[in-house]
């Protein structure tokens, strides 16, 4: 607990005057701070409230301390937004604990009583509990995040309200404009059964007869039968209907028509499923957040599983959260689960309007939901005793937010099991280095960590063949199609066979860069340091960095003119998504539903679900689309899955992009033969010797894992290191670099990095089970850097980041804030610390 004048800088300056020391720390009296504003509440002081002040700074990394009023008193509970005196300004805060005596509120040991300031006003009912705050506390720790930045992930949809001050000094809060809705419901009364209108009366008889099977919106009475508006009033001041408000439940309407979303509980599980199943129920029962991680093959069931997990936590009373990585995928788990659990599933994602997600948020919160299906912010809905917690496709970069705070979800939703005592459920067919590691150690974090696999698929369903296309072959018999031979036969086949196909490409756009043929010229963004993709339909070329978009020139027989030298020869470098369309539209019949799914294709809301229905409807159908359509869909009718080049996430500048390969690769191929027909999956590369490759091909996880593993181990990244990446940038090159210099020196510091790190050699068994012989583990952090990112300019801004490494035990995150801490700021430059980071672009 503390008081205002340990804050950061800003708040001490002259123009603050004596006020701003004396913090929230000071004399009761019922007199306003300076500054002005509305009286402070006078009287007893009933109990004390932690508050944590809404102003996103790392310096703020404790709450204050006030007194409760009389007024306040059954207002003023743990989760409430307040306001309360900061120094000589007003300021929003949320209560995170309370206490009947200062002494016993947590950090407030010592304080006097006399010198804290009482809550102002309540200005929005508890959002949390004090569990939920607890996370919010570690996630500020873990992550070196702003207090106050963790707390708004659990406050409603639409943002926290904003502290205003009027011109005559006075301070008043604007809530968040996003609010509920209601709907007014007509019904019978008792004397209205009886009721016979006059023979004249038809809007009358029409109002009755609607009525007559029980409860109607106003707004489809009036659709039906026109304005009703007077002849509702006319018989409500009669007696005859009563008109209520309810509240209406926005984001529930969504309901799909893919066929594949009906799941009915099969009427026998498989072998492995019932394991996974008393896996869980045994986690269920220690009550002590402990983790099942559920390694299924694609198609082996694992979303039965989490039905049937779920059917059990509901039925002791308790609620549960499911999360998947990819909006694509919530039209086809909600259908399952909707299907499965009715009503009582709400859907949580950034594709809802702010309304919508108010409303399911709501439905959460009373209780009208208990279950919530979402992206990672559904880990923060407000659910009740809640039971189980279960994240599809474990593996996926898209659990790791990528601003602040930058939490990973599974870690997360392992500390959140921990704090409610309920099991957590990780579940992939390609799970993830770092949870393959922890089961095979045991335990982490004070929980236990199980695997249990899932090898076969139900039924009479298979795992396909896998198919290697060589392109250096298929160039050396003077081949230039965009498709190898195999493929063009394999399609040719699905086209006679009236079956269905998914085409992976991972890169979206027409080319992936323009060239210039005379000079060289290769149009980059004014913004970034990145080459522009080109965009056929439009005739833009577009930064995938920053979004910006730039019109070119079109020659109507050669294309687009040069932005250099205006030469009319630019060649289109690379192969996007577009343009594997257009080939496929050239290649087979009229009849043959060609449906394009990327980025570009599904900005509209809505447009997920209506093109994957559009596939699921087609008697004949190729589903071509990036990443978003290689994991999660079900549907039986897909026999064949290709994949134009499997090369382009092989090679990346990054650690995991050999695992981020054979994720992608491995789940697209497991869309492949979940019917009765048996599926084919052909994967065309230039490098079909890449371990990646192999393991794919003969579904052996391990030809992979063993050779990356090894590769991690020497170069020392996870999950053998811990990893942070620290970013600065700005405008000001030199500023950011200076700033990133010094944040660089206090980290040595920190660690005691005077002299070079010290390794020592071990000898253990890798999560794959291979032996390794004398290789180095770190026993003190490593720092690389600072250098400039790999994406050296983005937005403008100047990029410089430093990598650091560090022991499993290592307190990373309290190293970090301590270090960035002392080097302090830079006018117009920011700091980034990514704890566990995925992106060290």
């Amino acid at each position: 607990m503390r008081g205002q004048d340990s804050l950061f800088p800003e708040l001490n300056t002259a123009d603050q005057g004596a006020s701003a020391q004396a913090g929230a720390l000071c004399p009761l009296g019922g007199v306003a701070p300076e500054g002005g504003g509305a009286p402070v509440v006078s009287g007893p002081v009933l109990g004390y409230v932690s508050v944590v002040i809404d102003i996103p700074a790392r310096a703020l990394s404790e709450p204050f301390a006030y007194g409760v009023p009389l007024v306040l008193n059954e207002a003023c509970q743990v989760g409430a937004t307040v306001l309360v005196p900061f120094g000589r300004r007003v300021e929003a805060g949320y209560v995170v604990a309370r206490s009947e005596s200062l002494g016993k509120l947590p950090g407030a040991e010592g304080l006097e009583p006399s010198r804290t300031k009482p809550v102002r006003e309540v200005v929005a009912a508890p959002a949390f509990s004090a569990a939920s705050a607890e996370l919010a506390f570690w996630m500020s720790r873990e992550y070196v995040a702003p207090l106050s930045e963790c707390l708004r992930l659990l406050l409603p949809p639409g943002g926290a309200g904003k502290v205003v001050r009027r011109e005559d000094g006075s301070y008043v809060y604007e809530p968040p404009t996003v609010t509920s809705v209601t709907v007014r419901w007509v019904s019978l009364t008792e004397e209205g059964r009886s009721f016979e209108p006059a023979e004249r009366a038809v809007r009358q008889r029409q109002l009755i007869d609607a009525l007559s099977c029980g409860p109607v919106t106003t707004r489809e009475l009036n659709l039906m039968n026109g304005d009703l508006s007077a002849t509702i009033r006319s018989l409500e001041k009669r007696g005859v209907v009563t008109v209520e408000e309810r509240r209406s439940w926005r984001g529930c309407e969504g309901s799909t028509t893919l066929s594949s979303a009906n799941a009915s509980a099969p009427k026998e599980l498989t072998a492995g499923q019932q394991n996974a199943l008393s896996a869980i129920a045994r986690a269920t029962e220690a009550a002590s957040g402990d983790v099942v991680l559920v390694d299924g093959v694609t198609g082996s069931g694992k979303t039965e599983v989490y039905l049937a997990a779920i059917e059990r936590v509901l039925a002791r009373g308790r609620s549960a959260c499911v999360l998947v990585p990819e909006i694509s995928l919530t039209a086809q788990t909600v259908g399952r689960f909707r299907s499965r659990f009715g009503d009582a599933v709400a859907v949580f994602h950034s594709r809802l309007s702010a309304g919508e997600r108010l409303d399911q948020w709501d439905m959460v919160r009373s209780g009208a939901a208990r279950v919530v299906v979402g992206a990672r912010s559904a880990l923060f809905c407000p659910l009740a005793d809640l039971g189980l917690i279960v994240i599809d496709e474990e593996h996926e970069q898209s659990y790791k937010q990528g601003s602040s705070p930058r939490y990973h979800a599974r870690e997360v939703a392992a500390k959140l099991a921990q704090l409610h005592g309920c099991a957590l459920v990780l579940g992939s067919a390609t799970p993830s280095a770092e949870a393959l590691a922890r089961c095979e150690a045991g335990s982490h974090g004070g929980a236990r960590w199980t695997r249990v696999e899932m090898p076969e698929r139900p039924g009479t369903a298979r795992l396909p063949e896998v198919i290697v296309a060589d392109l250096r072959r298929e160039f050396a018999s003077g081949s230039r199609s965009i498709f190898s031979k195999p493929l063009l036969d394999a399609l040719d086949e699905v086209v006679e066979r009236r079956q269905k196909a998914v085409l992976l490409h991972n890169r979206r756009g027409f080319a992936s860069f323009l060239m210039c043929r005379e000079c060289g010229c290769v149009p980059t963004c004014k913004h970034c340091s990145t080459a522009l993709t080109y965009h056929e339909r439009t005739h833009t070329l577009e930064c995938h960095t920053c979004g910006s978009s730039y019109r070119v020139r079109p020659y109507p027989e050669y294309g687009s003119a040069c932005p250099k030298c205006g030469s009319r020869y630019l060649a289109k470098m690379g192969l996007g998504t577009q343009q594997v369309e257009d080939a496929l539209r050239a290649l087979l019949p009229e009849d043959v539903a060609v449906i394009r799914m990327d980025a570009d294709s599904t900005r509209t809301k809505g447009a997920h679900q209506k093109l994957l229905e559009q596939f699921d409807a087609a008697e004949c159908a190729v589903l071509l689309g990036t990443q978003m359509i290689a994991k999660g869909l079900d549907f039986p009718e897909v026999t064949l899955v290709g994949v134009i080049n499997a090369d382009y996430a092989l090679k990346m500048p990054d650690f995991r992009a050999g695992e981020r390969a054979f994720d992608l690769l491995e789940q697209v191929a497991g869309r492949a033969g979940r019917g009765e027909d048996p599926g084919r999956v052909i994967i065309q590369t230039y490098l079909p010797d890449e371990p990646v490759i192999r393991a794919v091909k003969t579904h052996d996880r391990s030809v992979f894992t063993e050779h990356d593993l090894g590769m991690r181990r020497e170069a020392l990244y996870p999950p053998y290191v811990r990893l942070a990446n620290v970013l600065v940038w700005g405008k000001d090159e030199r500023a950011a670099r200076g700033l990133v210099m010094r944040i660089a020196e206090e980290l040595r510091v920190e660690f005691g990095l005077d002299a070079a790190p010290m390794l020592h050699p071990v000898v253990e068994t890798g999560s794959a089970g291979v032996e390794f012989s004398s290789r180095e583990l770190l026993s003190r952090p490593q720092i690389l850097g600072p250098t400039p990112c790999v994406i050296e300019r983005a937005k403008d801004r100047y990029r410089f980041h430093i990598i650091v490494k560090a022991p499993l035990g290592c307190d990373l995150s309290g190293a970090l804030s301590a270090a960035v801490s002392r080097a302090g700021t830079r006018p117009g430059v920011s700091i980034a610390v990514d704890v566990d980071a995925y992106d060290l672009m």
